[in-house]
C-alpha cells in the first residue's frame, strides 16, 4: 500500500479528516459534528476533550480505511483565536472560548487604555477585537482566576491536539497571528503583549512556520490510533489559509472563497500590507501558510451557520427524510430553494458580525415577510443576507488594495450548484470550482507531503489543485441583486440603532 498523507481541519461545528496519497488523490474521509455551548451571559464554547476526542476518532477511522501504518505524516487545520487552558497534570481545565463569544468584550477598551492602539496594529496586523484570544485571556484571567493559577498552557486547537498527540506544542506562524499576541513581521511571539496580559512564553505553543515538523505523535498513541510509530506531524495553519492553500491559492490576484460555518473570502499578498484603509475596516495582515507570503481575511461570522441554524429549528421534515433516504440534510433543505431572487432582505448578523464591523451588539434580521412569503423564499433570502455580506467584504479588499481576478469556491456550499450561482450573481464575478471540497483538509495534507518528499509547496499546489468548471453571472439576477445591494448597504446603519 503507497504512503498517504492525513489533512485534520478542526472547525466550530465539527472537525474532519481526510487521506491523499503523494498525488493529491483523496483516499478516506471521516466526519464528526460537536455542539458549540452557548451560556446566559454571552458565551460561546467547546468542549475540547469531546473536539480531541473525536479527532481521534476520524484519525482512527481514516487510517484503517486506507490501511493501518501508512499514513507518513499529518498536518492540522484548526479554527483561529479559541484557546484552551491545560493544568500541569496535563487535564483540561475549561471549555475553549471560540470566536463569537462576546465576553471579552468590556476587556478591548481595559487594554487600549495601556497599550496603543496604532502600536498593536503594527505589531499584530489585526485590530483589537473582541474574539481575538489576547481578550478571551483577560476575560479568563479575571473571571475564572482559580484555574487561571492552575494553567500550565494556553493551547489553541492546532497545538492542543499536538499536545494530546504526545508531542511538545508547536503552532504554525499563521495560527499564532490570530491570537493577536504574535509579532507577524518578526514571526515570534511578542514579549511586550505577553507582559501586558501576564502570561509568559513558556504558556504558549513554540511558533514554527506552516510545514515544518512539530515532532512524532507518540508511539503508544501511534499504534492505538492505526498509525506508525515514525509518523510525524507539521505545523499547519488557521483554517482559512489552509482551505486557501488547498484551493491553490499561491498567486495574488487568486483567492479562496470559503462556506463552512464562517464565510471567508482569503487573497494572499507578496509583502505584509499596512494601510489606514485596511485598519479602518478591520482587515488583517498576518503570516501565510506559505513562506514569505502574508494574507487577509474577510469573514462572516454568520456564514453556513445560518443554514445550520434552519436545520436545527425549521427543517425536522429534512432531517427525517435524511435518516430514511440516506441523504443530506442540507442538501433537500436547498432543494426546495426558489430559484429567482427573493424579496426579502437579511442582515445575516445572526452571531456577531465579521469583517467590516465586528459588532457583537446588532442582531440579525429578515425584513419584508407576507403571508404570502414562502418557506423557500425565507432560505433563499438567508444565503443572499450572507453572500450581500460579502459582497460588501470584498468591495472594501479590492478598495484597499487588493486585486481579486478569480474566487475559487470551497466547503460544504461549493457542493451545492444553486448555492455557487447565487454567489456569481450577487459578487457578479465568474466562479471557479475545484475537484475538492475540503480543501482545508487538503492544504494541511499539502504541507505534510511537501515536507515528507521535499517538494515546494507551490508546486504541489499546482498538481494536487484541479479546477472543474467556472460558473458565470446570470446578468438578469445581476441586475436585481444589484438594486438589493445598494439597499442592503443601508440596512446596518438603520438597524444598529434599534436596540433589542
Amino acid at each position: 500500500m503507497a504512503d498517504s498523507y492525513l489533512g485534520i481541519d478542526i472547525g466550530t461545528s465539527g472537525c474532519k479528516a481526510v487521506a491523499f496519497d503523494s498525488n493529491g488523490r483523496q483516499l478516506a474521509s471521516s466526519y464528526r459534528e460537536y455542539n458549540v455551548i452557548f451560556t446566559e451571559d454571552g458565551g460561546a464554547e467547546l468542549n475540547s476533550d469531546e473536539v480531541i476526542n473525536k479527532c481521534f476518532e476520524v484519525i482512527k477511522e481514516c487510517t484503517h480505511a486506507v490501511k493501518p501504518g501508512t499514513v507518513k505524516a499529518i498536518g492540522i487545520s484548526s479554527q483561529g483565536e479559541a484557546f484552551t487552558p491545560i493544568g500541569f497534570d496535563g487535564e483540561t481545565l475549561h471549555n475553549s472560548m471560540v470566536s463569537s463569544d462576546v465576553r471579552p468584550k468590556p476587556y478591548v477598551s481595559k487594554f487600549l487604555a495601556n497599550f496603543d492602539d496604532d502600536k498593536l496594529y503594527g505589531i499584530t496586523g489585526h485590530t483589537a477585537q473582541p474574539l481575538f484570544t489576547l481578550f478571551k485571556l483577560l476575560w479568563f484571567k479575571e473571571n475564572r482566576t482559580e484555574l487561571w493559577k492552575k494553567t500550565k498552557y494556553f493551547l489553541c486547537f492546532e497545538d492542543l491536539l499536538q499536545y494530546r498527540l504526545g508531542l511538545d506544542p508547536a503552532i504554525s506562524y499563521n495560527l499564532a497571528g490570530r491570537t493577536m499576541m504574535f509579532d507577524v513581521r518578526e514571526k515570534q511571539w511578542s514579549k511586550e503583549i505577553l507582559d501586558a496580559v501576564g502570561i509568559s512564553t513558556e504558556q504558549l505553543a513554540k511558533p514554527i512556520m506552516s510545514g515544518e515538523i512539530a515532532g512524532n505523535v507518540d508511539p503508544q498513541i501511534a499504534t492505538e490510533l492505526g498509525l506508525s510509530e515514525n509518523t510525524f506531524i507539521v505545523a499547519g495553519g488557521h483554517d482559512q489559509s489552509c482551505g486557501a492553500l488547498g484551493a491553490g491559492v499561491v498567486d495574488e490576484g487568486v483567492a479562496m472563497y470559503a462556506t463552512g460555518t464562517v464565510e471567508c473570502i482569503t487573497p494572499i499578498s507578496l509583502k505584509a500590507v499596512f494601510t489606514d484603509e485596511l485598519k479602518k475596516n478591520n482587515l488583517c495582515t498576518y503570516n501565510y501558510t506559505v513562506k514569505d507570503i502574508y494574507t487577509t481575511v474577510a469573514v462572516s461570522l454568520t456564514g453556513g451557520n445560518i443554514l445550520k441554524w434552519f436545520r436545527d429549528e425549521f427543517g425536522e421534515l429534512e432531517v427525517e427524510k435524511a435518516k430514511q433516504t440516506g441523504k443530506n440534510a442540507y442538501e433537500l433543505i436547498l432543494d426546495s430553494v426558489e430559484e429567482k431572487p427573493s424579496n426579502l432582505m437579511v442582515l445575516p448578523y445572526f452571531t456577531p458580525s465579521g469583517t467590516p464591523y465586528f459588532d457583537t451588539e446588532t442582531k440579525g434580521a429578515i425584513l419584508g415577510l407576507r403571508l404570502s412569503t414562502k418557506r423557500g423564499e425565507i432560505i433563499k433570502a438567508l444565503l443572499e443576507g450572507v453572500t450581500l455580506e460579502m459582497r460588501l467584504n470584498l468591495e472594501i479588499l479590492q478598495n484597499s488594495g487588493y486585486k481579486i481576478s478569480e474566487l475559487r469556491v470551497v466547503g460544504g456550499g461549493a457542493k451545492s450548484k444553486m448555492w455557487t450561482q447565487l454567489k456569481a450573481d450577487v459578487l457578479n464575478k465568474k466562479i471557479t470550482t475545484l475537484n475538492i471540497t475540503e480543501a482545508g483538509c487538503m492544504g494541511a495534507a499539502m504541507l505534510a507531503c511537501s515536507k515528507d518528499n521535499n517538494i515546494s509547496v507551490v508546486d504541489l499546489a499546482s498538481e494536487w489543485v484541479k479546477p472543474v468548471s467556472t460558473v458565470y453571472p446570470n446578468q438578469e439576477n445581476v441586475k436585481i441583486y444589484n438594486e438589493k445591494y445598494d439597499k442592503y448597504k443601508t440596512l446596518y446603519q438603520v438597524l444598529k440603532k434599534i436596540k433589542i
